[in-house]
């Protein structure tokens, strides 16, 4: 019997992608001009060298990843600098943040059926600049328990402490809950790892590669399909094979 939903936050109930876009380039283009380096090319090839490195090791550390982009040139960098950088960085990712169409009216439905909770990623930001999610009050209030993984002791998804506090405050057991996320290795297989049922959201939207894998894990394209959860659960149309 499942009594809760829990979600994600980014790429799942809102579509944060134009926002890491336009914040990405920013911060690369200001490094590259720091650096002083003539190709730009040669450069963000060892920028993308060093995320995708941060990014196997879950480190969503913003301020690390670009020290370390520094430190490969030879270049120091003074935190002051690295925290104000970071600081522009959120404001252009919650700036261009906005929920999906149907977001707020697909958990209006929900919250009369399952209780409803979030586990998020920090994605490494500055405290001082907030998880994005208090941006939305309207979201905000609607989830019984929050659980912000990276920071205050909790390590990232797809580690199973984030997945076993938010159970721990909800006091379910993991057959009791459905796990709703778009990444299929932080939070599909994150949720899966703990005995939690995962549906994978490829959200019919969001222009994105998706990772060619071979589940049974429920495949959803929009957050209305979870009105319908018993179906999503048992219908296998909705399974990739």
């Amino acid at each position: 019997m499942i009594s809760a939903i829990i979600f994600d936050f980014g790429q799942t109930l809102v579509d944060s992608s134009n926002g890491f876009r336009r914040a990405e380039k920013a911060a690369q283009q200001e490094i590259w001009k720091n650096l002083a380096i003539a190709s730009y090319d040669d450069f963000m090839h060892m920028y993308r060298e060093v995320r995708n490195r941060f990014k196997r090791a879950y480190n969503f550390s913003r301020s690390s990843m670009w020290t370390t982009v520094y430190g490969l040139y030879g270049r120091n960098v003074s935190m002051d600098t690295i925290e104000k950088m970071e600081l522009e960085y959120w404001k252009t990712v919650k700036r261009w943040t906005k929920p999906f169409e149907e977001t707020n009216r697909v958990l209006s439905e929900l919250a009369g059926r399952y209780r409803l909770a979030v586990i998020s990623n920090t994605q490494g930001q500055l405290k001082q600049a907030g998880h994005r999610i208090a941006e939305f009050p309207e979201l905000e209030r609607r989830f019984e328990t929050i659980v912000v993984a990276g920071e205050s002791g909790i390590p990232p998804k797809p580690d199973p402490r984030p997945f076993c506090v938010c159970l721990e405050n909800l006091e379910l057991g993991a057959d009791e809950v459905v796990f709703v996320g778009d990444d299929w290795s932080i939070d599909v297989e994150g949720a899966m790892n703990v005995g939690i049922q995962a549906v994978w959201l490829k959200h019919q939207s969001v222009k994105r590669n998706w990772p060619d894998v071979k589940t049974n894990v429920p495949v959803i394209e929009g957050l209305g399909e979870l009105l319908e959860l018993d179906r999503v659960l048992a219908d296998v149309s909705t399974v990739v094979s």
